[in-house]
């Protein structure tokens, strides 16, 4: 147990950078990875993108294998208002220009014997 716990930090690391080759691949630019802001009013984004003028918040889901389901399931009401108070921090903080914003998830699912799975949802979810 305390091998996969020790494990699951270098994953997520691993999820985000295959994320954002994924997004950039697309035509996305990041802005922003692992965007954090401290204190009382605290929040994080795994990525922060520009579509086209359309600030775009990418949540980042990662699991090994299906076993406990599909890593889009981990797109929890209580998850997505966490995502939707970050951006907002985000957007205070950062002035940004963007014209629009929306919320995607990637999902990334290892393998042990076969090249991760990915799978982006533009506006998985709005506020």
């Amino acid at each position: 147990m305390r091998d996969h716990l020790a494990r699951r930090p270098g994953l997520g690391r691993r999820a985000e950078a295959l994320a954002a080759e994924l997004l950039s691949a697309a035509g996305l630019r990041i802005v922003a990875r692992n965007w954090c802001r401290r204190g009382a009013q605290s929040g994080e984004l795994d990525i922060v993108a520009d579509d086209g003028g359309t600030c775009v918040f990418v949540e980042v889901r990662s699991r090994t294998g299906e076993q406990a389901g599909h890593a889009l399931e981990t797109i929890t009401p209580h998850k997505r208002a966490r995502v939707i108070h970050s951006a907002r921090l985000y957007l205070a903080e950062e002035a940004s220009l963007a014209a629009a914003y929306r919320f995607d998830v990637v999902a990334v699912t290892f393998w042990p014997d076969r090249d991760p799975d990915l799978v982006h949802v533009p506006n998985a979810f709005e506020v």
